[in-house]
């Protein structure tokens, strides 16, 4: 296998998750007497442009169906973020009626429905049917399909440039991360500007976030890494923020090379940073497998010890982090009898892998577990406000990652 990016050959493992099912691949009951597909889940390294990647495995086509369950708008807090952003980026480029906004991934339309309501044109890129529907229930217009520099082409042709083009956790997800790149600069206008928000590889490591590897994340990135494929697409990174979002984000800013944006301070200085703690050498790759695999003994440990306690422990969030994580661990509902969540479209299917079925949120004030393994860890904080209740009661909540918590 060759770097997806510069096109090194690969040797150089990260991370060995050993086989998976794809993260959000849920079973309905009647598959579950069914042979279950798996993939090697490895990421490796590039010697060369540090890209961290997943093993080639599977086509995008494969994982993003229509069926995809994953839709942004179930977390409040994510829609909450996606309104702060919107408002700021609306005043800082001072878009009107008159602009046109591209979101690529556009999900279920948790974002572009505050350009909706604001009256500024936009248009949401998405190929799963289902999410798409959602979004299109709101007024949002959607081209149902997969971006790339075809397409940026294409609608750039059709006077459909954009001011503005959106990616919010899908720069990661793409299987042609050059080809996608170049999708951008072919769309975005002259003097527009790209904004791309995806999990920093710095704070991964740091704090051991092993559990967002999973086969749909084909690329794990630093800034170094976004702005070395940005120029190499004729683009130029021009500003970052870092985001508390998904246990540490990155927001870049980007334009086309020869675009007027002037380059603000942050992004030397978050570049430094990365310097600094060797993200361009081969040290802090060295040893987060034996990391990730102390975060999946302690859980063990922590489950057979209430086990033997006799105490009752549920789950929260069927998340992708959270199947990748059980599936390292090799965690069944004999440890973990069910999970609950608040999306519709998981609820009565079951956890790819484990086997362990999704229940609606109900079920945790009807059967009131000693403890709730909450495994989206970066909304930690929102589940343990809604589940209050269970609080009051005497349940517990408990993280694994970045190690075991329990409050």
């Amino acid at each position: 296998m060759n770097c997806r990016h510069c096109q090194t050959p690969l040797s150089r493992v990260f991370l060995d998750l050993g086989h998976a099912p794809l993260s959000n691949a849920y079973l309905s009951e009647g598959d579950l007497d069914r042979a279950e597909m798996t993939y090697p889940l490895r990421l490796f390294v590039c010697d060369d442009c540090r890209l961290v990647q997943t093993q080639d495995h599977a086509a995008a086509d494969e994982m993003f169906k229509a069926d995809y369950a994953y839709f942004s708008s179930t977390s409040r807090s994510w829609l909450d973020h996606a309104a702060r952003y919107c408002a700021m980026i609306t005043e800082r480029l001072a878009l009107t009626p008159a602009s046109f906004v591209v979101e690529v991934a556009s999900n279920d339309g948790y974002l572009l429905r505050n350009f909706v309501e604001s009256g500024i044109p936009c248009l949401g890129i998405e190929p799963t049917a289902g999410t798409a529907n959602a979004a299109e229930e709101l007024g949002i217009p959607v081209l149902r399909e997969f971006f790339g520099e075809a397409m940026g082409k294409r609608l750039a042709a059709e006077g459909r440039g954009a001011d503005l083009v959106i990616g919010n956790n899908v720069y990661a997800h793409v299987p042609d991360i050059n080809d996608f790149t170049r999708g951008l600069a072919a769309l975005v206008k002259p003097e527009g500007v790209i904004t791309l928000e995806f999990p920093h590889l710095m704070r991964l490591i740091e704090h051991c976030q092993f559990d967002t590897t999973y086969h749909e994340h084909f690329s794990y990135l630093s800034l170094s890494v976004a702005k070395r494929i940005f120029e190499s697409a004729g683009l130029r990174v021009f500003d970052v923020e870092e985001l508390p979002t998904h246990g540490g984000s990155l927001r870049i800013y980007g334009c086309r090379a020869r675009a007027g944006h002037a380059e603000r301070p942050a992004v030397a200085a978050v570049l430094a940073e990365e310097e600094k703690r060797g993200l361009r050498e081969t040290g802090p790759y060295d040893g987060f497998q034996r990391r990730a695999e102390q975060v999946k003994d302690d859980l063990l440990a922590f489950l057979l010890a209430a086990r033997r306690e006799g105490m009752s422990v549920a789950g929260y969030g069927a998340a992708a982090k959270g199947n990748t994580l059980l599936n390292f661990a090799g965690v069944k509902r004999d440890l973990l009898p069910f999970i609950c969540d608040a999306a519709p479209a998981k609820q009565g299917r079951f956890m790819p892998g484990s086997h362990i079925p999704v229940l609606p949120p109900q079920a945790l004030a009807d059967r009131r577990p000693d403890y709730v393994l909450i495994l989206p860890w970066n909304i930690a904080d929102e589940v343990r406000a809604q589940l209050a209740p269970l609080a009051a009661h005497g349940t517990r909540f408990v993280t694994a990652v970045p190690g075991l918590s329990v409050i």
